[in-house]
C-alpha cells in the first residue's frame, strides 16, 4: 500500500527532510497493519527488512539459552525496529509482537546503507533509538542487580508513564494493553510476584488495575517508592 506524505510529515524522523527526499523515502515503504497478538517478525528469522511503528504499540522479546523470556523493549508510535542491518546482523535479535491493532511501515534491509547516506536523519535516529535501549538496558541490569523487586516494578511503571502515559480522572493510565506477565518479563521477576506487589499498591491507593490494565493513582508516592522511600 503507498503511504501518503502528510500521513508521516509530523513524525520526527521525516519532519526535516524535503517533499523530494521525503517521496523517494516512501516510494520504497510498504504499509501494512498487524493485528493483536500478530508477529512482525521472530527471533532467528532471515533479516529482510526494516521498520517504523505508524500506530499502536509493540513489545520485543527475547528468549534466553535456557528458555527464559524477557521483554526488552516496547515500541512507541514514530520509532525504527528491526534493524538489524545496523547491527551488521543477518537475523532478528529478537520477536516483535503487537500488543494492540497497530500499522508499520517497513522496507527491504538492502536499502538501509543507501538511505542512511542519503538522509543523515535517519542514521541519526537510529542512534538515539539504539543509544536510549543500551542506556535503558543498562538500568535494569543495574536494577535487577542492586535493587529490590518492588523497586523495579516501580521503575518499570513510571518509565512507561512517561512514554505511553495519558491522563484521566483516576490518574495517569499506561495507554497500551500490559498484563502483569509483562511486568514480569519487564523486571526478571515472577508473575506470583508481580501480582503480590500491584495488589499490595492497590490496597495504599498507588495505583489501580484491571485486565491489561494499570492506571497510577499516586504519581509522587510511587516515584518516592521507586527511589526506596518507605511509608
Amino acid at each position: 500500500m503507498k503511504v501518503d506524505r502528510i500521513a508521516v510529515r509530523s513524525l520526527p524522523l521525516f519532519e526535516r527532510m524535503s517533499d523530494v527526499d521525503l517521496d523517494s523515502f516512501l516510494d520504497h515503504a510498504s504499509s501494512w497493519p498487524v493485528l493483536t497478538g500478530e508477529t512482525v517478525f521472530k527471533q532467528g528469522e532471515l533479516a529482510t527488512s526494516f521498520y517504523l511503528l505508524l500506530s499502536g504499540r509493540l513489545k520485543v522479546t527475547q528468549v534466553t539459552g535456557d528458555g527464559q523470556q524477557f521483554i526488552v523493549r516496547v515500541v512507541h508510535p514514530g520509532e525504527l525496529f528491526g534493524f538489524a542491518k545496523a547491527l551488521q546482523r543477518p537475523d532478528y535479535p529478537a520477536t516483535a509482537t503487537a500488543v494492540m491493532e497497530s500499522v508499520v511501515l517497513s522496507w527491504p534491509s538492502n536499502l538501509w546503507s543507501q538511505f542512511v547516506e542519503q538522509n543523515g536523519r535517519l542514521a541519526v535516529s537510529a542512534i538515539e533509538t539504539m543509544g536510549k535501549q543500551l542506556e535503558e538496558a543498562h538500568s535494569r541490569i543495574r536494577e535487577m542487580s542492586t535493587e529490590e523487586v518492588e523497586r523495579r516494578i516501580a521503575h518499570v511503571i513510571l518509565r512507561l508513564s512517561l512514554r505511553a502515559g495519558r491522563k484521566e480522572e483516576s490518574g495517569i493510565r499506561i495507554n497500551f494493553p500490559i498484563s502483569r506477565q509483562d511486568i514480569a518479563e519487564m523486571t526478571g521477576t515472577t508473575l506470583y510476584t508481580v501480582s503480590r506487589v500491584l495488589t499490595a499498591w492497590e490496597a495504599r491507593g498507588l495505583v489501580k488495575g484491571g485486565r491489561q490494565k494499570i492506571v497510577i493513582c499516586d504519581l509522587p508516592g510511587l516515584s518516592l517508592l521507586s527511589e526506596g522511600a518507605r511509608d
